[in-house]
């Protein structure tokens, strides 16, 4: 059993913002915190204008793939953050739950992934914040 959080992000077909924010907590986290990531309609692989937008952030999400939404990674984590799956994630009591309403990059180019991409950092460093884990910045 671990005693680090443990956070679950979930959108549809876990090929976007799922991933970038998987990406970027485990990253900016620095190992601190327990990452995992699913869909409840996984897609066949990550979208590449995502892959590309994390790229340009240093971060490689080339190898990841798509998961299916379980109920156990729903039990074995702290906090699920859901990214528009609606209804689809289940619920347990006792868990934080927090939807982050964003624009869903699918079909997308890396131009217009990229605001969405900032805009989860800011999210995913906020929510490192109030686990009381100081984001990795790389810099100061």
């Amino acid at each position: 059993m671990s005693d680090k959080p443990s956070v679950l992000f979930v959108c549809v077909h876990n090929a976007g913002r799922s991933q970038m924010a998987a990406a970027y907590l485990a990253h900016l986290g620095g190992g601190a915190v327990e990452v995992r990531s699913a869909g409840s309609e996984p897609a066949d692989e990550v979208n590449p204008a995502a892959v590309a937008a994390m790229a340009e952030e240093g971060i490689d999400i080339a190898a990841e793939t798509p998961k299916v939404l379980t109920v156990e990674a729903v039990e074995a984590s702290d906090v699920v953050v859901t990214m528009g799956c609606g209804d689809t994630c289940p619920y347990f009591p006792g868990k934080r739950y927090e939807d982050w309403v964003l624009d869903d990059p699918a079909g997308q180019g890396v131009e217009a992934v990229r605001p969405i991409r900032d805009e989860i950092r800011g999210r995913v460093e906020a929510l490192l914040h109030e686990l009381g884990i100081e984001p990795a910045t790389g810099g100061s």
